[in-house]
């Protein structure tokens, strides 16, 4: 296995590193290290920067720019070996120069698998992943030897998304199932999160999210699996189950999971998804506990989730708490458009307060008046496709108002819907 293979790579990688600096000297002349026993010592330290061993990054870099010096010292003697040769295709896959590779796999003559595995990652390697793709089609990861085969099952993975989800995400399975514990695990994983939201599977993505959290918190890379968890936790809020969020934010600690609420409140809210909103306030608020005063964020987010159903004294208590001043300038503007959102909806049509202190009976609301706006014939759905931002509730028609209160209740709607696609153009690109 992997691991049982690079843990003596670990033991011996200070003196190897140390060798790497010179040559070896060997009677009758000098003996370079060979590319495959570099390699081994770069995929030990990457194994250990994946699980959050970030004062190897440096040994990273030495170690990569040492292999590029190496291999363009190197003999087609040298790749015969097939040993070396692995060896550069793994050094491609792993942060290698690009211009090196380009030069050494122009000078070898490759045939068969090699030879398909060496045109599809100087595809990868500039960014062609139609033709990558398509030149590494045939190329089974199983059967190459397990280093290889998880690298190239990655990168398969990788290209082959856009147009085969299902089918990245058996190739990123065989990544991880070849390389448990090491960088490639780390990136599959990361690769699959944000897949299973797109195939709407959201089994898979509670399991690869429940895996990552409990080994790869502390990778220098988790930042990009909170983006795709966040996005996932939005996309498939209809069919996660909200305690199973919480079981993978408990793997993290305290500030961790308040920002992962945090950015779930905010892209809820923006969605009108207001029950998910709410709930993550909920939690950031409650993770937020410790600090001397409560996060100005988890009140501004808690806020926009209430505007649907909430009251307008609710909703501006809450505001009135919030420190505009510690607020980003994104926030500061998404607090002003709600602001202004919960004062139109509260404030009392000027033209009905004359009819209204006239009125002798009181008015009768229909259920289909009490509906949000979203649902109510004076303003049709936006369509499916269209990302609604916060839903807001109707404004009752005025009984004996007549064509005028009428009027006035349709420019109140067009101008609340106006400024909520406002916030939806300013905060929709926000993760």
């Amino acid at each position: 296995m992997i691991r049982a293979t690079r843990l003596g790579g670990f033991v011996g990688l200070a003196l190897l590193t140390g060798a790497l600096q010179a040559p070896a000297h060997a009677e009758g002349g000098t003996t370079l290290l060979q590319p495959y026993q570099i390699v081994r010592s770069l995929q030990v330290v990457q194994d250990r920067i994946a699980i959050g061993d970030i004062a190897v990054m440096p040994m990273q870099h030495k170690l990569l720019e040492i292999m590029d010096g190496r291999l363009r010292k190197g003999s087609k003697a040298d790749f015969a070996d097939q040993r070396n040769l692995h060896a550069l295709l793994v050094y491609a896959m792993s942060g290698g120069n690009p211009a090196t590779i380009s030069v050494l796999l122009s000078r070898l003559d490759l045939d068969g698998t090699n030879s398909e595995i060496g045109k599809g990652l100087l595809h990868y390697l500039n960014g062609q992943a139609p033709e990558a793709r398509a030149a590494l089609a045939s190329v089974d990861p199983m059967t190459l030897s397990p280093d290889l085969g998880a690298f190239v099952a990655l990168v398969k993975g990788s290209v082959g998304a856009s147009g085969d989800p299902q089918g990245a995400l058996k190739l990123l399975d065989q990544a991880r199932l070849l390389g448990p514990g090491t960088l490639v695990e780390e990136g599959a994983l990361r690769r699959s999160i944000a897949l299973a939201s797109t195939v709407d599977d959201a089994n898979r993505f509670a399991r690869a999210s429940t895996q990552y959290a409990a080994r790869y918190l502390r990778s220098p890379y988790a930042p990009q699996f909170a983006d795709a968890f966040v996005a996932g936790v939005v996309t498939l809020h209809a069919s996660l189950d909200l305690a199973t969020v919480g079981t993978i934010t408990a793997m993290m600690n305290p500030e961790q999971e308040r920002i992962i609420y945090l950015r779930i409140a905010r892209r809820a809210g923006i969605e009108g998804l207001t029950e998910l909103s709410a709930f993550a306030s909920a939690k950031a608020e409650d993770r937020g506990r410790s600090n001397e005063s409560e996060d100005p964020r988890a009140l501004l987010y808690s806020s926009l989730a209430a505007v649907p159903s909430g009251t307008s004294d609710e909703i501006n208590a809450k505001l009135a708490k919030i420190d505009r001043r510690r607020l980003s300038q994104s926030d500061q503007e998404l607090l002003d458009a709600v602001s202004d959102v919960a004062a139109k909806l509260t404030a009392t049509p000027p033209e009905l307060i004359p009819e209204a202190a006239t009125q002798t009976e009181p008015e009768v609301v229909t259920a289909e008046q009490e509906q949000p706006i979203s649902k109510a014939k004076a303003a049709p759905a936006a369509p499916a496709t269209q990302k609604t931002a916060i839903a807001p509730q109707a404004v009752p028609a005025a009984g004996s108002a007549g064509a005028p209160a009428s009027d006035n209740s349709d420019k109140i709607v067009l101008e609340t819907r106006r400024k909520l696609d406002e916030i939806d153009k300013l905060l929709g690109d926000v993760q």
